[in-house]
């Protein structure tokens, strides 16, 4: 996320290295799943565990119907834990851009976005206003930010050492925070695997139910408590033959 300059106290003592310059990630983790898996996540730990130690699970798949034994379709499912790597460590190295500014503080006039880049970009395209020619510029989402890229070198500090500026939108005019544009190369990454508590990957299933009913058919059986389950959070099934990829987000709960 592109964050502008802002204003903060300190009161405190930092005596520790480790205490310095840390930064706070975010998981948002993309994982691949293969054909025939399954992913499940209960609303407790406890029986995530319990289905992992079990190992392999007998899966029903005629539930409601009464048929004979021979008729019944059961499936051999193995439950492994789903680890994913995350970082342990991280380095990054800044480099501050000496043609590109953010805009921050930008008012709220019910505009588009594209309206508000284009005023913003014929301001600071005039050399009276302190700019120069705009050779890109981007609206970023994370943030509320504008990023305005110039062609020419030389422009983007001066604007900075203004910190602020007056620009007319509309009938008005509204004061801007100029802030510089800075870029980070990671150049170093430590990743450790993690184990999701709460979540089981299920593999081996085989493709002999539409996806709708044997998503139906796994609920069922690992939300049984005579099965070793319990109560089921989410589900997500695979079908053989296709590939999907899964997203993992912090667990706040």
């Amino acid at each position: 996320s592109a964050l502008p300059e802002k204003k903060m106290i300190f009161k405190g003592l930092t005596v520790n290295k480790e205490d310095m310059n840390k930064l706070m990630l975010t998981p948002l983790i993309h994982y691949p799943l293969p054909g025939g898996s399954a992913l499940i996540t209960f609303e407790e730990a406890e029986v995530a565990q319990r289905i992992i130690e079990m190992r392999e699970h007998t899966v029903e798949l005629s539930y409601g119907e009464e048929l004979e034994e021979l008729d019944r379709c059961r499936v051999r499912v193995q439950a492994v834990p789903m680890e994913i790597l995350l970082p342990s460590a991280l380095e990054v190295r800044l480099t501050w851009s000496n043609r590109s500014i953010l805009v921050s503080d930008l008012p709220s006039l019910g505009i588009s976005k594209e309206a508000l880049l284009d005023k913003l970009e014929l301001f600071f395209s005039k050399k009276k206003n302190g700019g120069s020619e705009v050779e890109s510029r981007e609206f970023l989402d994370d943030s509320g930010l504008v990023m305005l890229t110039f062609a020419q070198d030389g422009v983007a500090e001066p604007l900075i050492e203004k910190r602020h500026i007056q620009v007319p939108i509309g009938k008005g005019k509204y004061r801007v925070q100029i802030s510089p544009c800075m870029s980070g190369d990671i150049t170093n990454l430590q990743l450790q695997p993690s184990c999701c508590p709460r979540t089981v990957l299920l593999l081996g299933i085989p493709d002999v139910l539409s996806e709708e009913s044997m998503r139906d058919a796994l609920e069922i059986h690992f939300q049984k408590a005579s099965r070793g389950g319990g109560e089921v959070d989410a589900l997500a099934y695979v079908p053989a033959g296709r590939t999907g990829v899964a997203v993992f987000v912090e667990d706040t709960g």
